[in-house]
């Protein structure tokens, strides 16, 4: 059985899409829970209400946590092994469940499952942006079904965040031993990861595309990009995940963590776009931080 725990606050039809395509899962083995974070618009509960499918529970919070609160509440309400916490606007597609569990069933020992990704865009259709790109390269090569872990991971990981995190499948067990770290709302996908690798866990990668992934402007990440609060706080992770690796005697990972070469490009990518806006503030924090300063 997979637990597929929806944290929301969004877009309420990208929330309604999403539900209809865990209903369309070829594979029954699910449960899906929607954990309102006090979103203002009454008409969602109200479309729940109506919903009227025993496999699907909604819950509204009592006050707003916030996004790293909210993935802590949705995991104290899941109770099967395994665990996804879906984006509220991602699709998967009708596979999704059966190729998640059936990797599962091989290999039981993985901590992680990340199946093969597809991008889409607002409107559904499938895109391949520039940052996409650099994931699909900087992902390690797998034809087939590929278990990894320790420093190579730690370290692939650090260089290019290549994860994508809505799709990931987790054991239970191993996020319940593995709190969210305070202080990191933007990167706190890799930062946990990173610290369930730094403990001996694994992961898997199967190439086999069973998720759509929706990259959009007003997703939390892409709207942070130029106020500083991304790379700003990717600067303090990267600090602290290379003396976490520096602690596992992990060296090539510490230098990763340090380099974060890719971040840096990324940030390099961006400062035309502060330029053309003539917003100094965040052509400063970019041009740091690509400079590592």
């Amino acid at each position: 059985m997979l637990d597929i725990m929806l944290p929301f606050w969004g877009e309420p039809r990208y929330l309604y899409e999403t539900v209809e395509a865990v209903r369309r899962q070829t594979d029954s083995r699910w449960r899906l829970t929607v954990v309102d974070d006090c979103y203002p618009d009454p008409a969602v509960s109200e479309h729940f209400e109506n919903l009227d499918d025993p496999r699907i529970v909604y819950t509204r919070n009592e006050t707003n946590l916030g996004i790293t609160a909210n993935y802590a509440h949705c995991l104290e309400l899941a109770t099967s092994d395994l665990v996804v916490l879906l984006g509220c606007d991602d699709i998967p597609m009708s596979d999704y469940v059966a190729r998640v569990l059936d990797d599962h069933d091989r290999f039981p020992h993985a901590d992680i499952i990340q199946p093969g990704v597809r991008i889409i865009d607002s409107q559904g259709r499938r895109i391949k942006p520039l940052v996409d790109a650099v994931k699909r390269m900087t992902t390690p090569r797998a034809r087939s079904r590929r278990l990894l872990g320790g420093e190579d991971l730690a370290a692939s990981l650090l260089r290019a965040d290549w994860l994508y995190w809505p799709s990931l499948v987790f054991k239970r067990e191993t996020l319940a031993s593995t709190p969210f770290r305070p202080g990191f709302p933007i990167i706190q996908d890799l930062a946990l990861v990173i610290d369930i690798i730094a403990a001996g866990g694994t992961l898997l990668l199967d190439p086999h595309p069973c998720f759509n992934y929706r990259r959009h402007e007003e997703s939390a990440s892409s709207s942070a990009l130029l106020d500083g609060q991304r790379f700003s706080g990717e600067q303090k992770y990267f600090a602290l995940a290379q003396r976490l690796m520096l602690r596992n005697g992990w060296t090539r990972a510490a230098r990763a963590a340090r380099m974060h070469s890719t971040s840096r490009a990324h940030a390099l990518a961006l400062l035309p776009v502060a330029v053309r806006r003539r917003d100094r503030a965040a052509a400063r924090m970019l041009a740091a931080h690509a400079l590592r300063r």
